[in-house]
Parts: structure tokens; sequence; C-alpha cells
């Protein structure tokens, strides 16, 4: 089943327990999906699995700002409301990275590309996307390469 069956097949699922936060979120990511699509290959274009987890990375990415923006502005009910959207999206992610994991995934970057001072972050930046794969957030990456060089 590719993704984006995936997410068709839990659209059914959603009407039929009549589940509506749930249920718009997944009509609003289908039709994200569905305009990255387009734009990328075309009107009959499909997107492969990465493509496609980066749209949702995406759309949590904005849920995320939201719920910041309501915390700030006092709007706790839309915050919730925020987070609950977020749950969701969050189910078609890969498991995010631990600290550990990240602290050990650094390290290894640093070591591969020989960095040896905050000037070389790029480098290991640029390697640390590669293997982290969408599974740790670029700002968490990028605080932890500062911590770890000199």
């Amino acid at each position: 089943m590719t993704f984006q069956e995936r997410i068709d097949s839990d659209l059914k699922e959603a009407m039929k327990a009549r589940e509506a936060t749930r249920l718009g979120v997944l009509r609003m990511l289908k039709a994200a999906l569905k305009n990255a699509a387009i734009e990328k290959h075309g009107v009959s274009g499909q997107l492969d699995e990465a493509e496609a987890i980066a749209v949702v990375r995406k759309q949590a990415k904005q849920r995320q700002d939201s719920i910041e923006s309501f915390e700030k502005g006092n709007r706790s009910d839309l915050a919730q409301k925020e987070k609950e959207e977020m749950e969701v999206l969050n189910q078609y992610l890969p498991k995010q990275l631990g600290g550990a994991e990240l602290t050990q995934l650094v390290a290894a970057a640093i070591a591969e590309a020989g960095a040896t001072s905050k000037a070389q972050m790029g480098a290991v930046m640029k390697l640390l996307q590669a293997k982290a794969a969408g599974r740790a957030d670029g700002k968490a990456l990028s605080q932890e390469v500062q911590r770890q060089l000199p």
C-alpha cells in the first residue's frame, strides 16, 4: 500500500467512524499531497514516499508554529485544536530520534566530516540531513552540532 493509498483508506475509516478532527486533517493532507504532486510532477503525477513525508512534515511544522503563536496569545482553545491535528499528522511521520540517538548520530557525523570547529558546521549538517532522513528536526540537529563542536 502506497502512502497516498494509506491516507485514502484512513480517510474512509474516519468518515465511517465520524471522527471530525481526523477527517478534517486527512482531507487537508490529501489536498496538500495532491497540490505537491501537481507542482512537482504535473496533473497525473504521484509523489514518492519521501516527498509525501516531506509534505506531512511541512504540515506538522505549520501546526507547531500555530501552537506556539496561540499559546503566546493566550488562546489555549485554538492551541488545543492544533495539538489534536498535530497528533493525527504525527501518525504518518517516521519515529523521531531520541536524545541519546541524536547525540550519537551527531558525534558520528562530526567524526565522518572531520570537523574541528563551528566553521565546518555546514559539512556536518549536510551529512546529518541525509542520515537523519526526516527523523529529526533540523533545528534540533543544528543545536546538537553547535553543542558538540568547539
